[in-house]
């Protein structure tokens, strides 16, 4: 992990860190050893969330032609490809020189998916393509928007705790499943109880519109707390 003491200590508004540990200053060994063991956890149980997350969101959504369903999947792809950076770029002996990579990778990968999804969504618009109702995607998207904040908000801590940007970061992309999360499970809803089969691509377009924002900060490497 790379540990900084400086922009970490004046995000703590949400009571994960406090004192001098918000920024790693006067960690022992033995503590710094410690989250570094809790974090990879927290990457790797993200990791394994999100592939079952979008192997059942792309499946469900093709199956319902649900462009919002299988958008949240890809960014669900995504998110697994950010953490899995975040362990690749901290196990070679040089981080910083795989750092600008990765993040371009990153970046590109949002700008793929932001393009796919809003091409279908005014395809669904222009009804050449209706949602159809998806109890899997709703219960998908219930259990995200139960886990994933769970799953953030203790990397975001012990990253805080640990002083790492890169642990904080990463806990920010789990964060943003959940905003996304909510927001599928509203268009779903929508469509399944109302018929209002729009619903489901405009949530794309927001799913679209929010990747084109973190695929431009990871592309500028504007990553960080």
């Amino acid at each position: 992990m790379s540990w900084t003491a400086g922009p970490l200590a004046d995000n703590c508004e949400d009571g994960c860190c406090s004192g001098s540990a918000a920024t790693g200053a006067g960690l022992s060994a033995e503590r710094r050893a410690v989250l570094t063991r809790r974090i990879r956890w927290f990457v790797a149980a993200t990791i394994s969330y999100n592939v079952i997350e979008a192997i059942v969101a792309i499946t469900a959504g093709t199956a319902a032609s649900s462009t919002a369903l299988i958008g949240f999947g890809l960014d669900s792809a995504i998110e697994v490809a950010s953490a899995a950076a975040v362990a690749w770029q901290f196990s070679g002996s040089d981080p910083e020189a795989r750092e600008r990579i990765t993040l371009k990778i990153i970046g590109v990968s949002f700008f793929a998916l932001a393009a796919y999804v809003t091409v279908e969504s005014v395809r669904a618009l222009f009804g050449m393509s209706e949602a159809e109702h998806s109890i899997v995607g709703v219960v998908l998207a219930a259990l995200s928007l139960l886990i994933m904040p769970v799953l953030s908000y203790v990397q975001r801590c012990a990253g805080r705790e640990l002083g790492s940007n890169s642990a904080v970061a990463d806990s920010k992309q789990t964060l943003l499943c959940t905003y996304l999360s909510g927001v599928l499970l509203v268009g779903l809803l929508l469509n399944s109880l109302f018929g209002w089969y729009w619903a489901d691509p405009i949530v794309a377009l927001v799913i679209a519109a929010v990747a084109v924002k973190e695929g431009r900060e990871a592309w500028r490497g504007e990553h960080c707390c």
